[in-house]
């Protein structure tokens, strides 16, 4: 599993790139790691034993040579619901039943599929995730006392409403201590750990000033351990698994999502290229592995992925350094931790809310006012006011319903009219509201699918005395037909058979034709009435409307039909010139 191909040409300076990346990665992701595992509703070493197990495995079995992974911002809504609905107990085992999904995705190569959810829906949730942690750390922020965490985005700014009383300036001084060196590093020393930086100077200026007056990690979680828990295996049961499958399901989803876009920039930065399922298998390991140290799950990490190839990365490798520098520092420097004040995270996690929230792409797409516009504003707001999971299959089912519409109304069925200036009979004779009584031609355009089945339906000829004998549909642009496309053909063929006619088809493709042939339409219509060509149809439909009395077609009829192909009586030779006034296409020469 562990790719050979990943350290290809690997060397002493190769090994020396992946040490400082490693470093500074496992710098910046200690206050992240706690950060996330606070807003999730756990305490902050789960953050830190995450980044150390799921971070390494992630590297070792991943899919992505720079991909970093752990705890993550897009997760904090969703575990925090199973935190509050379930405990932290099953938040493990949902952890572990999502890593187990996951394989199982890689496995069956499911990796490519992730890659068909529409961009509207990822904005849209994306966004919505982002004003949740966002507004989430409000309280933090503003050192609201005797706050209750509800799952319910109103609930809680109804619960900062009712405490803004108790805010606590020190904590207001801490936070925008935090959030300027934040800032300022970010546009002045962009290499430099700003979250970190900002963590230390506030963490030092409180405890020098505001010592007792800001409320801190250790009054609020109590004291970080300076070791791994103990390896625990969960109790499973059967009712168990039953519980907590849906939340399990939504937890892989969101995790695979997440870790193929991270790995996607990866790709677009280094100029490599990933393996989606093994990705994913990766990405299961890790989460199967961590809950059994007390870890929440992981997933890819856009921004420490970024700063993992900006700061030199090589090889794999920079991501297992980084496990290691996380849990060394955990070793020695965790104690120290307790004293870190909440206010000081929360800038942290605001930032963070700030640059996943694809804002510039989020009012590009809304601007444009289109279908996409109205699922992605759908998919946000059902991400902020109800859940991620509804949001998402909401917005999947609209953007479905919209693709459907809009193939419906790509395809196109418009009958081919003759050019009165290319034949050899009185133009008087074939005009648009006078073609041909025996033959028509119809161009087929785009899938044939059940959303455009109405389409056709609503063009074909209907029935009637002056019905015309024999129908023959160009399908050359015909990529796809499915079932219900096949049954509208069929109920065409069975009336013009009824009647004495026949259906003929040229240039079909091959998707098409292997369905007729499976359906047993292919032998209804015979296997004679299918052609390359056009011109070689039109030709044979002459013919039997020449020497079949039986359609009835008199003289004039067929003086009309003649006219309509360009046809020589002499020598029987068709020259087709016809015209589509839907799309102004001419249609000439030999088809």
């Amino acid at each position: 599993m562990i790719g050979r191909g990943r350290f290809k040409g690997y060397n002493i300076a190769s090994l020396r790139k992946d040490l400082i990346s490693g470093i500074i990665v496992g710098v910046i992701a200690i206050p992240l790691g706690m950060a996330f595992a606070i807003a999730s509703g756990v305490k902050p070493e789960y953050g830190i034993y995450t980044t150390i197990v799921a971070g390494i495995l992630i590297s070792l079995f991943g899919g992505s040579k720079f991909q970093i992974g752990g705890p993550t911002g897009a997760f904090i809504p969703i575990l925090f619901a199973i935190a509050m609905e379930y405990g932290y107990e099953n938040l493990l085992l949902a952890g572990m039943m999502a890593g187990v999904i996951l394989v199982l995705m890689g496995l069956l190569r499911l990796g490519v599929l992730i890659k068909f959810i529409p961009r509207p829906v990822t904005i849209g949730f994306t966004a919505g995730i982002a004003v949740i942690i966002f507004t989430g750390q409000i309280a933090s922020f503003l050192g609201l006392k005797d706050m209750k965490r509800h799952e319910s985005f109103v609930d809680n700014m109804k619960e900062i409403g009712l405490h803004l009383s108790t805010i606590n300036l020190y904590s207001i001084l801490t936070a925008v201590i935090c959030l300027a060196v934040l800032v300022l590093g970010m546009r002045y020393a962009p290499k430099v750990p700003g979250a970190l930086v900002g963590l230390l100077c506030a963490t030092i200026i409180a405890a020098l000033f505001f010592s007792g007056k800001v409320t801190t990690i250790g009054s609020a979680y109590g004291d970080i351990p300076n070791t791994l828990p103990s390896f625990h295996f969960p109790v499973i049961t059967w009712e168990r698994v039953k519980l907590l499958l849906r939340p399990a399901f939504v937890i892989a989803m969101l995790g695979a999502i997440e870790s193929l876009l991270s790995a996607v920039v990866a790709d677009g930065m280094s100029g490599s290229r990933h393996n989606s399922n093994r990705e994913l298998i990766g990405q299961g390991v890790a989460n199967i592995a961590a809950p059994l140290f007390g870890g929440i799950p992981a997933t890819g990490a856009i921004a420490r992925t970024a700063t993992n190839i900006k700061s030199g990365a090589a090889s794999p490798l920079s991501g297992v350094i980084h496990g290691v520098v996380v849990f060394l520092i955990l070793l020695l420097f965790a104690p120290y931790a307790s004293s870190i004040p909440l206010a000081a995270m929360a800038p942290i996690l605001m930032v963070v809310a700030w640059n996943m929230s694809e804002r510039k792409e989020f009012l590009h797409l809304l601007k444009l006012k289109t279908g996409d516009s109205l699922v992605l504003f759908i998919t946000f707001l059902l991400t902020v006011f109800a859940d991620l999971t509804m949001a998402v299959e909401v917005g999947l089912v609209l953007a479905v319903v919209l693709f459907v519409k809009r193939m419906g109304e790509v395809h196109l069925v418009s009958k081919v009219l003759p050019d009165p200036d290319s034949v050899k009979v009185g133009a008087h004779m074939v005009t648009d509201s006078h073609d041909c009584p025996q033959i028509g031609i119809y161009n087929v355009e785009g899938p044939l699918f059940f959303g455009a089945a109405y389409r056709f339906e609503n063009t074909m000829p209907g029935g009637g005395p002056d019905k015309q004998k024999v129908i023959l549909l160009r399908m050359g642009k015909v990529p796809f037909i499915d079932t219900t496309g096949e049954a509208n053909l069929a109920g065409l063929v069975k009336e013009l058979q009824e009647d004495g006619g026949r259906l003929m088809i040229s240039g079909i493709q091959s998707q098409p034709l292997e369905l007729l042939k499976k359906t047993g339409l292919y032998d209804k219509i015979g296997a004679t009435q299918f052609y390359e060509h056009t011109g070689e149809a039109i030709n044979d439909a002459l013919k039997v409307i020449n020497h079949s009395k039986c359609l009835g077609c008199r003289h004039a009829a067929f003086r009309e039909c003649t006219a309509f192909s360009g046809l020589d009586e002499a020598s029987g030779r068709s020259t087709f010139k016809g015209r589509v006034p839907a799309v102004g296409r001419k249609l000439s020469g030999e088809l």
